[in-house]
């Protein structure tokens, strides 16, 4: 890994970002900071406790922050996630017969379990964990990528789920495998693109999505309101467009971090490090949260970009991380 000192000059887009509103999103992060090899709890506390009496979030962030730069060597990829809308039932019935499923009790952090394909094929039948149920595999699947949703039940009202545990296997992409075999390149390969190619292949299709081992449990969320973002790792709602999954290897949860994602879209604007993702690895690899809905989810999942992550941190923190001189 490597660090450099970079300055508020050198961001591009800085002087005209809304840096209030990446502020009210650091706020929210601030009580669930935790240390990590990159920082310290106490180059945090009192940053923290003086956010209540700023009245210029820029200022602030100029005044107490050092940006840095953090690499390991590999490119920066920015990729984006999203909460998708979709019609769901908490009871099996007609085309509903694909269930989402509770977090089982014998599951334990960090030891790998039972593959996608056995629990697809009947391994959790039986134990009552079946949450909801969904008419399209293919959406079901996509949930598990993005890790949370808001469902429109069949038999009225609405339902807010959310991550509560995976079962430890590597995720592999599909994305990548139907590249691999030649179906799709690296130009036209999309979430939208693999839908219809496993809706259109739909026995094929199946042992596709079975290709990625990896399964993600859920949970009702019932203390969201309607204009609340999704749970994020931090345990806060996260916020569209200003909240970004890191590897938390690199980057310390409730961090900023201001991006610069080239691309058809460009992105300047200063995020707030408060997801994570199983795909989600290096110094320079981020997914952008685009917000909820169809529209959010076409963009997110389009987005495959290069930049340039650039993370602020404490004086103090900046200072023990980077190289002497």
């Amino acid at each position: 890994m490597t660090v450099k000192a970079v300055s508020f000059s050198e961001l591009a887009g800085w002087e005209t970002d809304d840096h209030a509103a990446a502020f009210a999103a650091f706020r929210k992060s601030c009580k669930k900071l935790r240390a990590n090899d990159l920082t310290k709890s106490a180059d945090w506390k009192d940053l923290c406790a003086i956010t209540k009496y700023v009245s210029n979030p820029k200022a602030f962030f100029e005044i107490f922050f050092q940006p840095v730069l953090i690499e390991d060597g590999k490119p920066t990829l920015f990729t984006g996630y999203y909460e998708p809308e979709i019609v769901a039932s908490r009871s099996r019935v007609g085309s509903f017969k694909y269930p989402l499923y509770k977090r089982p009790p014998e599951l334990k952090e960090g030891v790998p379990w039972k593959t996608r394909a056995e629990i697809e094929n009947g391994a959790l039948e039986g134990q009552g964990l079946e949450l909801a149920w969904l008419s399209d595999p293919v959406e079901n699947f996509f949930l598990h990528v993005q890790g949370s949703g808001r469902l429109k039940l069949n038999e009225g009202g609405s339902m807010r789920v959310g991550f509560a545990g995976k079962n430890h296997q590597t995720y592999r992409s599909v994305g990548k495998e139907l590249i691999r075999r030649g179906v799709l390149n690296q130009s036209n390969a999309s979430a939208g693109s693999i839908k219809e190619w496993v809706r259109s292949n739909p026995s094929d299709g199946r042992l596709l999505l079975q290709h990625n081992p990896s399964f993600v449990f859920f949970r009702e969320l019932t203390n969201l309101s309607e204009s609340d973002g999704p749970i994020g790792a931090m345990g806060i709602s996260v916020s569209s467009k200003r909240t970004l999954a890191v590897d938390p290897k690199f980057q310390l949860l409730g961090a900023p971090v201001w991006i610069n994602k080239l691309g058809a879209k460009p992105l300047h604007r200063l995020m707030i490090a408060q997801d994570v993702g199983s795909a989600i690895k290096g110094a320079q690899r981020a997914d952008i949260f685009y917000g909820t809905g169809a529209e959010a989810g076409r963009i997110a999942g389009t987005t495959k970009d290069s930049g340039r992550m650039i993370t602020l941190l404490p004086h103090a923190s900046a200072r023990r991380l980077l190289p002497e001189g």
